[in-house]
């Protein structure tokens, strides 16, 4: 008898499976209330005394080991059915991850500041929320100056002299009131207009100004850095330059560029002349100089400034502003394959 209950616990280690038929066929074999341990102890009544207790020691150890291996397989193929359940079949090749998309205004953004740190320009940034000195007076636009009603501004009802910038020139003065010259700079952020939404305006948008002051800059530098900007980021190698009215810089003058009348739309865009505006520019006044402490006397500078949604509708032909602020998918996918 002490054999079999050999042969038994041996059947029992090999024993493999991952159906619970086989598991289940297992158990009623060994386990039953017909099975093998059934009859083995029947026989246990036949049992020489004297091997009684060595006997019932090996089948109690056979029933505990029936007992185990069974709760073994059954855990096993529990574990490996929930394995599946939360991670599905880890044999299926991975699913590729799906590209994200830079927002069109973040590209030209890069770009244009990419443009100018090829020629020493470094990158500022400041609040959005400014004070008016900043925004206004140090600007060359003292209280009641009829130029402030160019801007309409968001005040802050709390205290009059917060508001929301309305062009990035703020960030210029204070890093004017920072840095000593040679200061060579681009400020591109979010700026802020009370003007209505239309598919050519909107009450926020981005722009990028640029400013550059050392001894005995001229208008010629202004425009030969345009002219280089120009070339880099359209392809256009022709500009021209319009007298025009800022009061932070003097002379000032509108930049247009030569943007062709090749295709249909080119007629739309430019309105039939060819010719599109793309920015303003002009020679740093020197009260703007002096209120930011640096001698006009001394130094000289010239300042340029651009919406960024206009040159990125420019460039990928974008028909209307609202398009850039609706998050819409279907719209910020076709970017995907630019970087």
């Amino acid at each position: 008898m002490k054999q079999k209950i050999i042969d038994h616990l041996n059947d029992i280690q090999d024993f493999r499976t991952e159906s619970l038929e086989q598991i289940e066929a297992f158990r009623i074999k060994y386990l039953g209330s017909k099975g093998l341990l059934k009859q083995l102890f029947a026989e246990f009544k036949e049992v020489e005394p004297s091997m009684k207790k060595e006997i019932g020691q090996s089948l109690n150890e056979l029933r505990n080991a029936a007992t185990e291996k069974v709760n073994e397989l059954k855990n096993s193929i529990e574990n490996s059915e929930s394995g599946q359940k939360l991670y599905g079949d880890l044999t299926r090749p991975g699913e590729p991850i799906a590209l994200g998309a830079r927002h069109p205004i973040s590209i030209v953004k890069n770009q244009i500041i990419d443009v100018f740190s090829r020629i020493g320009f470094t990158v500022s940034e400041g609040p959005e929320i400014e004070d008016d000195w900043h925004n206004f007076t140090a600007l060359n636009l003292p209280e009641y100056h009829p130029a402030r009603d160019m801007q309409d501004t968001f005040f802050i009802e709390k205290d009059p002299d917060i508001l929301l910038r309305t062009h990035t020139s703020s960030v210029q003065v204070r890093y004017m009131e920072s840095h000593k010259p040679p200061i060579r700079t681009v400020s591109p952020g979010r700026v802020f207009r009370n003007e209505d939404i239309s598919a050519r305006s909107h009450c926020i948008f981005h722009q990028i100004e640029g400013l550059y002051i050392d001894t005995d800059v001229s208008f010629a530098d202004l425009k030969q850095t345009l002219l280089y900007f120009t070339k880099e980021m359209f392809g256009k190698s022709k500009i021209r330059l319009r007298p025009s009215y800022f009061p932070f810089t003097e002379p000032s003058a509108e930049v247009d560029i030569y943007w062709g009348l090749e295709t249909e739309t080119d007629y739309k865009i430019t309105k039939g002349t060819g010719w599109l505006e793309i920015m303003g520019c002009g020679m740093v006044d020197p009260n703007v100089l002096k209120n930011a402490n640096i001698d006009p006397e001394i130094y000289t500078g010239y300042a340029f400034g651009m919406g960024i949604e206009r040159i990125a509708m420019l460039l990928y032909q974008i028909p209307d502003i609202r398009m850039f602020y609706e998050n819409d998918i279907r719209f910020l996918k076709q970017f995907k394959s630019v970087i």
